[in-house]
């Protein structure tokens, strides 16, 4: 989420009624039941056991295949390869769903959701830390183009593909007694427009309420549901923002890119932080922000302002901190903007590695999943070579700081990685303490 602005960005306020690409019948909802016709076909110029089938490994399609329907997908040697959704108006252009043949039905998807609520529920065990959190990670848990986190007693569903979004009245109908949950949400982003090829206005069940607060640890969040927000919080850092807390007991803590206050909160409220301040350029995001920190009697310090400039005011300043995060929004959302938000990456961890005091600690968070773990590491690397003043008769080279990786982290074993997917991993939380 790019960031020139210290905050999330919101979704983009084009108006679903330009439905340029979007035909009529395109985005009704459709039945899980595979029905007794045979199904189009979609054969293969070659064999890639990845969930993503680009436009150009299809070498033909045969029968009447419409946007989003199920099809068979077969190798170029004529052998079933499995089946899964298809858009010829995404340059994804099938989905996989099952690879095998399975033919995938109502009890197909039933037993895919009984899979993924049982990971959540049963080995995880989440419901006993908090009442937030992922259900549907997309490919990792077999539902391509398709996330759904709990809040609650309300499912957020986030929609990225046509055939996905043709399905999701039904797939929440089966998932909601499973969980006891009582309202939905569902949302497609803007980029599926250009993605997919459909635009579809946000949807929610009849009594979804403004908001509601879930709890993580103990510690008490209010989600929004009706502002420009997706949703004001992220349930993927819940396990680093208590990790951060073990760092924080009588320490000063810089929380950048604060969005709603979840690491400041949980640095004060369990760690014990002796003074918070926590910055976010977004105006509403501070306000929940706000309104959470006195739902646990917390009192960090909340700065409206842009992360850049008040790093910079901060080392003008001479300031420094025992701990500080930095966990920035998506600043790489496609491939064209790779190399400038590389170079975002790059600037804030320079600044916020001279906000360090010497022997503290810096968490640098990266959700931008074009951004491998390695680039995010050399990029911080590279960073901290240049975060120390000037060298003495050395015209451009610059003293650095030492930096020792503690670890490194990501999201929350309820975002799974999907091992024949790597996209399905996003985040990266690297751990770093400054030495001198």
């Amino acid at each position: 989420m790019p960031k020139r602005q210290a905050s999330r960005p919101r979704p983009s306020r084009e108006p679903a009624t330009d439905r340029r690409r979007t035909s009529p019948g395109l985005l009704d909802q459709r039945s899980l039941e595979t029905g007794t016709a045979p199904l189009p076909t979609v054969r293969l110029r070659s064999v890639k056991r990845h969930p993503f089938l680009y436009r150009k490994l299809i070498d033909r399609v045969e029968g009447n295949a419409g946007p989003g329907d199920l099809v068979a997908v077969y190798t170029p040697q004529s052998e079933l390869l499995g089946y899964g959704l298809y858009n010829p108006r995404a340059e994804i252009q099938v989905r996989m769903l099952q690879f095998g043949d399975r033919l995938p039905g109502r009890e197909f998807w039933q037993q895919k959701l009984d899979a993924a609520v049982g990971l959540r529920r049963d080995m995880l065990q989440l419901d006993r830390a908090t009442d937030t959190y992922r259900l549907i990670h997309a490919e990792a848990d077999g539902f391509p183009g398709l996330v759904i986190d709990r809040y609650g007693d309300v499912l957020s569903a986030e929609v990225f593909s046509l055939g996905a979004y043709q399905r999701i009245n039904a797939l929440l109908e089966l998932l909601a007694p499973l969980v006891g949950t009582a309202h939905t949400l569902i949302q497609v982003p803007a980029q599926s427009h250009g993605q997919e090829g459909f635009l579809a206005d946000p949807s929610q069940s009849p009594e979804l309420p403004a908001h509601v607060v879930v709890q993580e640890f103990g510690t008490r969040f209010q989600v929004n549901f009706k502002s420009g927000h997706k949703t004001g919080f992220f349930c993927d850092q819940r396990d680093n923002r208590r990790r951060l807390a073990e760092f924080c007991p009588g320490k000063s803590v810089l929380d950048l890119c604060c969005y709603t206050g979840g690491f400041a909160i949980q640095a004060q409220r369990l760690g014990q932080a002796a003074d918070v301040t926590a910055v976010d350029l977004d105006e509403e995001a501070i306000a929940v922000a706000r309104a959470n920190a006195r739902l646990n009697d917390c009192r960090p310090q909340f700065v409206h302002a842009d992360a850049f400039g008040y790093m910079r005011d901060m080392i003008q300043n001479g300031r420094q901190y025992d701990v500080v995060v930095l966990d920035p929004p998506k600043l790489i959302r496609n491939r064209r903007e790779f190399d400038a938000g590389q170079r975002k990456y790059f600037d804030m961890n320079r600044l916020a590695l001279q906000l360090v005091r010497p022997g503290g600690l810096l968490l640098s968070c990266s959700c931008s999943g074009l951004l491998s773990a390695d680039e995010f590491l050399r990029t911080i690397g590279s960073a901290a070579r240049e975060a120390g003043p000037p060298l003495s008769g050395l015209p451009g080279r610059h003293g650095g700081r030492t930096v020792q990786i503690l670890d490194r982290t990501g999201a929350g074993p309820d975002h799974p990685i999907a091992m024949n997917c790597p996209e399905t991993e996003y985040l990266k939380a690297d751990w770093l303490r400054v030495t001198d």
